[in-house]
């Protein structure tokens, strides 16, 4: 298959989990928006959403809201864990009967509340406005993220993990599936934003850190880790570190 990504060139962003996949997998694919060649860039990637679209091949009527989405063929197909969703049976990452694959998507989906309540402890009030213009209401939303939600999010993965009866490797069935490489970017993105917090809390689960590690040391990770191809945290994505909302 031949895969285009579209995502944002700077912020590893919600692209990130469909860039895993696809590394994990040796998938060949471009990143078109952090390409320089015709064609390519964050123009090209604009011209393909609903806003942005004048001229485009594929069908005007399906055409994505926003990045990150996936262009195969003509078709567009956007929305996070609906990618992964469509790229998980090719790229092997997905257990083969329909509960498992059901279980695995509805563990992204999870996750996917979870990055949008990590994202507000930045911008609680809006996306539009800027950080330094909401900071009283991100002090107040961190901490009750930290507090609560870091808590009873991981705390579920954990017991996931636990009650797999296949493998507490893996949250879904016996191998690795792409919600055990998002899992790895939600802690790595915690870690990130908050790591006093998460430092102090990581012993209560011990299931969730250990696939982290596992996940991290898978050879193909580890090589797309180590490459310009991925793109390090910075304080313009979902994942911000801003010392003052961990006091």
């Amino acid at each position: 298959m031949h895969y285009e990504l579209y995502y944002w060139p700077e912020i590893q962003g919600r692209g990130e989990f469909v860039r895993l996949a696809l590394e994990a997998a040796g998938a060949p694919y471009i990143d078109v928006a952090r390409g320089s060649k015709k064609g390519q860039g964050v123009e090209a990637m604009m011209k393909l959403t609903a806003g942005g679209a004048r001229s485009v091949k594929a069908d005007q009527t399906r055409l994505p809201f926003a990045p990150p989405f996936l262009k195969v063929d003509e078709e567009l197909i956007a929305q996070t864990s609906h990618i992964l969703d469509y790229l998980a049976p090719q790229l092997k990452l997905v257990p083969r009967d329909a509960a498992g694959r059901r279980f695995t998507q509805q563990l992204q989906l999870t996750m996917a509340d979870l990055v949008v309540e990590a994202h507000d402890t930045h911008h609680p009030i809006a996306s539009s406005l800027y950080y330094e213009e909401q900071k009283t209401a991100a002090r107040k939303r961190s901490k009750i993220f930290i507090a609560e939600r870091i808590p009873k999010f991981l705390d579920y993965f954990e017991h996931v993990l636990t009650r797999n009866p296949h493998s507490h490797s893996h949250l879904v069935g016996t191998s690795l599936t792409y919600a055990d490489l998002s899992l790895f970017q939600v802690v790595e993105g915690l870690r990130y934003a908050f790591p006093k917090s998460m430092k102090r809390g990581e012993k209560a689960w011990p299931h969730l850190v250990a696939l982290h590690d596992h996940v991290a040391a898978l050879p193909r990770i580890a090589a797309y880790l180590a490459s310009p191809r991925r793109i390090a945290f910075n304080e313009n994505g979902i994942f911000r570190r801003y010392p003052e909302l961990e006091r």
